[in-house]
């Protein structure tokens, strides 16, 4: 094998490695979305919770709730949903537990956990803190808030951005309050169809550059 076709190879392969280590960082995040949000109103937050290990499964999430006046559960096939609150009949966490019996989230799988809230604090970002219980009783904090301007931290709190109450978004998330599931799930899948772009260009840009190597090797 010739050195620029063995360039070439190497090239492609890096791209599609990076490619996929990025997707896969994304991916293992607990994340949470609201389309239609609005500071001070009710909203549909959805936890997107993915399986990081390759051998145990998520048994248990417990998230971190702003004093809310209101928080409903959406009933999961195979959990258990428990609100807490504190002396002032406000709740402040919620917590799903995988059925005794029921496999729980198993690795390479993602769950989904939805809860109506409201009202929002009147803040530009909200937080919802996490933590992630494992089969083998390993405990995954994502606590850790995003810096502005900075780097991701390695286990960052699932947080949503609410539009400014009485803006247009606030409007048109009560008109499509009854999709939100469905709106979850297009938003990840054109994430995922994104990463994965992403690789096959870089996997393609590679192959070019080496198969142009090659061919001004073989005319030299």
């Amino acid at each position: 094998m010739s050195t620029a076709l063995s360039r070439a190879l190497v090239a492609t392969g890096a791209a599609a490695g990076l490619a996929l280590l990025a997707s896969g960082t994304a991916a293992a995040h607990v994340t949470a979305d609201a389309p239609g949000a609005a500071q001070g109103g009710y909203a549909v937050i959805t936890f997107r919770v993915p399986t990081e290990s390759a051998t145990a499964s998520t048994t248990k999430l417990t998230v971190a709730l702003p004093q809310l006046s209101a928080a409903r559960t959406e009933p999961v096939p195979g959990w258990t949903a428990k609100t807490e609150k504190n002396d002032k009949n406000q709740f402040t966490s919620v917590t799903w537990t995988a059925n005794p019996g029921t496999p729980g989230i198993t690795p390479e799988q993602f769950q989904r956990f939805a809860v109506s809230v409201g009202p929002l604090p009147k803040q530009d970002k909200i937080n919802f803190p996490a933590t992630q219980t494992y089969s083998d009783g390993k405990v995954v904090n994502w606590n850790e808030p995003m810096p502005a301007g900075g780097d991701e931290p390695e286990h960052p709190a699932p947080s949503i951005t609410p539009a400014a109450a009485g803006s247009d978004d606030d409007h048109a998330g009560m008109a499509s309050g009854s999709d939100k599931s469905g709106s979850d799930e297009s938003d990840s899948d054109d994430t995922a169809r994104w990463l994965g772009g992403i690789g096959l260009v870089l996997g393609a840009l590679g192959a070019a550059l080496g198969l142009g190597s090659l061919i001004r090797s073989r005319r030299a």
